[in-house]
């Protein structure tokens, strides 16, 4: 975590690749380019990025992103995806009408 939380080091220019448009975070279409900027915007954390992305908040909370976001996070670091710490996870809120509640009292 030590490397991690070094906030001094430089990471050098941001330099675009050709992949960079890549959809990485589907339910908040968050491209590849935009992660990468965060990470050199000062953001070295899963949390971090997630609270500044939104990467890992959509309906499927991470589980078809959060590996690839944690790979593109270590490697513009120049660490192992391990030194990261994991995000949590929580499950999927909905709006859900009123409705749907009076009528579960009725029943129970």
């Amino acid at each position: 975590m030590r490397k991690i939380n070094d906030r001094s080091r430089n990471l050098g220019v941001f330099m675009e690749m050709a992949d960079d448009e890549i959809i990485i975070c589907r339910c908040e279409e968050v491209t590849k380019g935009e992660i990468r900027r965060a990470i050199h915007a000062g953001m070295f954390t899963l949390q971090e990025v997630r609270k500044f992305l939104r990467t890992g908040m959509g309906l499927c909370q991470g589980q078809t992103c959060g590996k690839l976001v944690k790979a593109i996070i270590a490697r513009e670091l120049n660490i192992s995806p391990n030194e990261l710490e994991s995000s949590t996870g929580r499950a999927p809120m909905r709006p859900i009408e009123m409705q749907v509640l009076a009528n579960e009292r009725k029943e129970g």
